[in-house]
């Protein structure tokens, strides 16, 4: 039986698709982009399921229609043809809860429950901070179906409350058609902007109203324990800090000092509210922890050399589009070469990169560029990527990469 929704009508939208197109989607490609639609039997409507047949007139897959986006399809299943009910969205909700149930221990309640089309829910995430749940749309495809969606979040994790965010490209459509807005409180009785949760045993502190993402930068958590194993003893810079989160390990690690420095006070409140939240752990109450409003940029220029060991380089995304790479790899070069200048000797640098169109190729060997231009001896001594809760199942989801660097 094709793929059909009990309250659907029986005339369903029924798209072929560029030959190279077609084989993108068997290749696992989670998007149909606009141009690659050469017929389609009828206008299709916000968030209905559009079923892709191939050239031999063979069921192909089906995927989420968006009739007012580049991206016109954003694939839900490819393979044999399945009925799709109620059950067929729980069982795919409890695929991605599934996968997560022994990553973490009761040391860790902040976690990514649902990460987009690598989970199978494209444009769609849930991630979890303690018993609030925040649920972030990238596609205006889902909002159709956000009571539904809601109703199963609730039944299969029972969140205290479940927060609704929403990307700037589709808030006023949501606020105006269907009359949910960001940082809504869309279930359950709790009424709290920032709820607290566990991290390797830290307690932060999530803005999930207001904060960016959905509250906190989850997907930095293991790169936040290696700095941790690294910081005993040294002099810590944590660069664009938001709410402190590698400074915090940094502490518990045995760290000499901790600085955070962001231009947000709003975000440097936080990070000292976080820090507060942890004075029971002995080398947190006795780290030295200093906060510096500033421009990053600007600061670097004219920071003293060899001030600190141990320096945490993690900026905002640079590249929003293609377009934006160029201007984005000279944003990390001038960085990279300002910060190697603050290190002592024997300095760690840990480079991080968020922005999905630059590659970790690309951002890697322009890394070791800047390190062979200070003229210091180094060395790369590891890299990394996506943690577990984060999977990466094609190449345009691979947007975070790290390299640490030690300078003689």
């Amino acid at each position: 039986m094709n793929s059909q929704e009990t309250s659907k009508p029986a005339a369903r939208l029924r798209l072929r698709v560029s030959g190279p197109a077609e084989s993108a989607i068997r290749a696992g490609h989670p998007w149909l982009f606009a141009e690659s639609v050469v017929e389609q039997n009828r206008p299709g409507l916000l968030g209905e399921l559009g079923v892709i047949y191939d050239r031999k007139n063979c069921f192909l897959g089906f995927g989420l229609f968006d009739p007012g986006s580049p991206l016109r399809l954003r694939m839900l299943h490819v393979g044999r043809p399945q009925v799709v009910q109620r059950d067929w969205w729980q069982a795919k909700l409890g695929q991605a809860l599934e996968r997560r149930s022994t990553l973490f221990d009761h040391q860790t309640t902040g976690y990514r429950c649902i990460h987009g089309e690598n989970d199978g829910w494209p444009g769609l995430v849930l991630d979890r901070y303690g018993s609030t749940y925040v649920l972030k749309l990238y596609t205006a495809a889902w909002l159709p179906r956000l009571d539904e969606i809601v109703s199963l979040i609730g039944e299969a994790v029972h969140p205290q409350q479940l927060v609704l965010r929403l990307s700037r490209n589709i808030q006023a459509l949501s606020a105006s058609q269907f009359g949910a807005t960001d940082g809504k409180v869309i279930l359950g009785s709790g009424d709290s902007q920032f709820p607290v949760f566990l991290e390797s045993g830290i307690r932060f502190q999530a803005d999930v109203c207001r904060g960016q993402k959905t509250g906190f930068f989850l997907d930095q958590r293991e790169n936040r324990r290696e700095v941790e194993r690294l910081a005993h003893g040294r002099r810590v810079l944590n660069l664009f800090s938001y709410s402190g989160g590698f400074s915090l390990y940094a502490a518990r690690g045995g760290a000499r000092s901790v600085t955070d420095l962001d231009i947000s006070a709003h975000a440097l409140k936080s990070a000292d509210h976080n820090y507060a939240l942890n004075h029971e752990i002995p080398t947190i109450a006795q780290c030295e922890h200093r906060t510096i409003q500033a421009d990053t940029f600007e600061w670097l220029e004219q920071a003293p050399k060899g001030r600190f060991d141990l320096l945490v380089l993690d900026p905002p995304s640079f590249a929003k589009n293609k377009g934006d790479v160029a201007g984005a790899l000279g944003a990390y070069q001038k960085l990279a070469s300002s910060a190697i200048g603050v290190l002592g000797r024997n300095g760690l640098l840990l480079a991080a990169s968020c922005s999905a169109h630059v590659s970790a190729e690309a951002f890697t060997d322009l890394m070791l560029q800047v390190a062979r231009s200070s003229g210091r001896p180094f060395a790369a001594i590891k890299t990394t990527g996506h943690p577990p809760d984060h999977p990466a199942n094609f190449p345009e989801a691979w947007y975070l990469k790290c390299l640490y660097l030690r300078f003689d």
